[in-house]
């Protein structure tokens, strides 16, 4: 069997020198909690890794598709999508991708004085299910924020901040209930449009048919799409597109990623399906949108 730790079609991955991290750990603000490595690898077939003797860090793994594996304790557990573990350091563990349908991951090891504060007394995997109030996409937009400060490390001050932002990425896992709370007004009216919308930038990264949506909510296909038409005069599938090619502006304008890297995280499988969609939109292919904003192009 193939077996590949790194390397990956899409990957992303920031590490920072040893020596490094140790001289940062001496910082309050640094060694209480702080990350010694981040990525995210979409769609990683074969992936494979094992720490027979343990490590000296903790790993979260956050699944958003697909699904994998992981062996802790002498069990086996599945993680599929939606769902993230938090492996504890000093023990032996293993892991790796489905080899029918590969996991797509978000991940990261951290140290401190305080990180086992953040583990879990059970090895199980843990769901975070889509929802109105399930704010995945902040949870993801704070990941982001939490690897460009990372990437910028070798600056004292990057590094406390990536530190401070991994308390509450890292409390958006384990106190769930709190991190959904919103203090909407009681009685609110929230049409229904609005809620499937809010269900679309929910799952912007996801392919979610008609019939998906529709099953969510409880309605079939047709009357599911007479009711969202009629409210926005526009398709759930047609503006579930709109939407993330929006999303996908703000990754051009405001992150270094590549396009293909903005692709994957969309869900488009194809980046020059993603290049045609964009396009049609937007009136402009993606290298040129990106170079216009950037002020290369009039």
């Amino acid at each position: 069997m193939i077996k590949i730790k790194e390397g990956f079609k899409g990957e992303r991955f920031i590490s920072l020198p040893e020596e490094l991290l140790s001289t940062y750990s001496a910082e309050p603000l640094i060694g209480n909690l702080y990350v010694r490595k981040i990525g995210f690898f979409p769609k990683v077939k074969f992936h494979y890794v094992q720490k027979n003797e343990g490590c000296n860090y903790s790993m979260l793994i956050y699944c958003t598709d697909g699904k994998g594996w992981y062996s802790i304790g002498g069990k086996t557990y599945t993680l599929a999508k939606n769902q993230y573990i938090i492996l504890p350091p000093d023990t032996p563990y293993s892991f790796g991708a489905n080899d029918n349908n590969p996991w797509t991951i978000y991940w990261l090891h951290f140290r401190g004085k305080l990180s086992r504060n953040f583990l879990h007394s059970r090895p199980d995997p843990i769901s975070i299910l889509p929802g109105d109030d399930s704010r995945l996409q902040d949870r993801i937009q704070l990941f982001e924020e939490i690897y460009s400060c990372f990437s910028m490390g070798y600056i004292k001050e990057y590094m406390v901040y990536s530190s401070l932002c991994l308390y509450m990425f890292l409390a958006s896992f384990i106190y769930i209930d709190q991190y959904r709370h919103l203090a909407l007004p009681e009685h609110t009216e929230i049409s229904f449009s609005a809620r499937v919308i809010r269900y679309m930038q929910e799952n912007i990264g996801q392919n979610i048919s008609l019939e998906q949506l529709a099953t969510y909510f409880k309605y079939s296909p047709s009357h599911f799409s007479m009711l969202f038409q009629k409210e926005t005069n526009v398709s759930p599938i047609h503006y579930f597109i709109q939407l993330k090619i929006q999303k996908a502006c703000q990754y051009i304008e405001l992150t270094n990623l590549k396009l293909n890297e903005i692709a994957t995280k969309l869900g488009f499988e194809e980046p020059a399906y993603f290049s045609r969609i964009f396009t049609k939109i937007m009136g402009i292919s993606p290298s040129l949108y990106r170079k216009r904003e950037m002020g290369h192009t009039p």
